[in-house]
């Protein structure tokens, strides 16, 4: 197992009781992630585990916000992906077809096919077909499905707020700008990653 994976290591769901509850998880002088390097380190001395200690570290803290989960996206009964397609039908404020959805949410096609479905028996969304191609539906949020949007973002950016406190503005922003760095590489990239 590695700090990488996403499984125990990371705060994946087995094994998480096995590093005590008293320290949060945490082993001496460090996060989990600091842990599962030192062990590394000690049976591969020569190898570089600068790596494992951010991708590690950004798997951890994935794996730990997916199981707390949104707060407010619970009281309200949606799932985040759910919200997520609820949220791309709100910010771009027209209605879009289930493959538009798609790349919006990076979800497969036949996710958003199900979201929406649920969704609409909820009376959140609804669909219309094309006029000119009866293959293609076109969503829309419904004024159910707007207000309740409209409602949760504040309390979710509270939410989320609060699950960043113990980091100062400036550190905040110093981090957002290294992730979406990382980021624009790896979506440019992640194809070729995968070869």
């Amino acid at each position: 197992m590695t700090a990488t994976d996403g499984g125990p290591a990371t705060g994946g769901d087995e094994g998480a009781g096995d590093r005590g509850a008293g320290d949060g998880g945490q082993g001496p002088g460090g996060d989990t992630v600091a842990a599962v390097v030192r062990q590394w380190q000690a049976v591969h001395p020569g190898l570089d585990t600068g790596p494992m200690e951010i991708i590690g570290r950004i798997n951890r803290c994935a794996a730990l916000l997916q199981q707390a989960e949104d707060a407010p996206l619970r009281r309200a009964g949606l799932s985040r992906a759910e919200f997520d397609l609820l949220g791309a039908l709100r910010r771009t404020g027209h209605e879009l077809t289930p493959g538009e959805l798609a790349r919006e949410t990076f979800s497969s096609g036949a996710a958003v096919t199900k979201r929406l479905k649920q969704l609409t028996e909820r009376g959140l969304v609804e669909r219309r077909g094309d006029t000119r191609d009866r293959r293609v539906a076109h969503v829309r949020l419904t004024d159910t499905g707007r207000d309740l949007v409209d409602g949760i973002l504040p309390e979710q950016l509270a939410y989320e707020s609060a699950v960043l406190s113990g980091v100062d503005g400036p550190r905040q922003d110093e981090l957002a700008a290294l992730l979406a760095g990382l980021l624009g590489r790896l979506e440019g990239r992640l194809d070729a990653l995968r070869a």
